[in-house]
């Protein structure tokens, strides 16, 4: 089958000419598979799409055009009232993200202690420490002043949460610069519990070039150079 192993972005299919050479064409809405509600998206033109496959197919055929440019997957979920993200929040965001950044590997952690498998053995070492030393801030939600005093007392317990986020984003393809589709899957997840992660992603790609560098990320989570 020449469409084995022949790659299409998100919203095209392979499909196979008279000649048998595969190309890629733009998904068949029709033939997207049924979805349910939990399952549905919300696309950045603020409508609600039945799942990825009508978000990206749609995307697809408006190739060419500014409605096509412009629509991406916005948040996981049906479309809904997002607020807006003050000064004061954005600025805030940071400490909650950080926070939340270093539960989770230490969730890996915990986890590869019965079954590994999630994190490689390098990662885990990483985390050890970082796991040893949290048995004082248990998770939870936390007030800002709490976690800032954490941050600055404890620095180097979050310096490798944010570096190894940057590189689990950073797959498509391999260069140290986070993509827009690259920052999708995580920001898309989090967009309904946390609206201001939209602005500050906006505002960590401080050149405005569309490419967020691992310096302008460490920058934005308060990782010194």
């Amino acid at each position: 089958d020449p469409c084995q192993n022949f790659h299409c972005k998100r919203g095209k299919v392979c499909h196979t000419d008279k000649q048998g050479k595969p190309h890629c064409i733009c998904q068949d809405l029709a033939a997207c598979p049924p979805t349910k509600d939990y399952e549905h998206v919300c696309g950045t033109d603020n409508k609600t799409y039945d799942g990825t496959c009508q978000l990206f197919g749609t995307k697809c055929q408006l190739e060419g055009t500014k409605l096509g440019r412009e629509l991406h997957l916005d948040y996981m979920g049906s479309c809904k009232y997002i607020p807006p993200c003050t000064d004061y929040e954005v600025d805030q965001f940071p400490l909650r993200m950080r926070d939340w950044l270093k539960n989770i590997l230490i969730q890996y952690y915990e986890h590869d202690l019965n079954i590994s498998g999630i994190l490689t053995e390098k990662q885990r070492n990483k985390v050890k420490k970082i796991y040893q030393n949290d048995k004082r801030l248990v998770a939870g939600n936390h007030p800002v002043e709490l976690l800032l005093h954490d941050f600055e007392k404890n620095y180097h317990m979050y310096v490798y949460p944010v570096h190894w986020q940057f590189h689990q984003l950073d797959q498509h393809p391999v260069d140290r610069l986070l993509t827009h589709s690259e920052l999708a899957p995580l920001r898309a997840s989090l967009v309904p519990m946390e609206h201001c992660i939209t602005r500050f992603f906006q505002e960590c790609n401080g050149d405005q070039d569309k490419f967020i560098t691992l310096k302008e990320w460490c920058h934005c989570f308060g990782i010194k150079e």
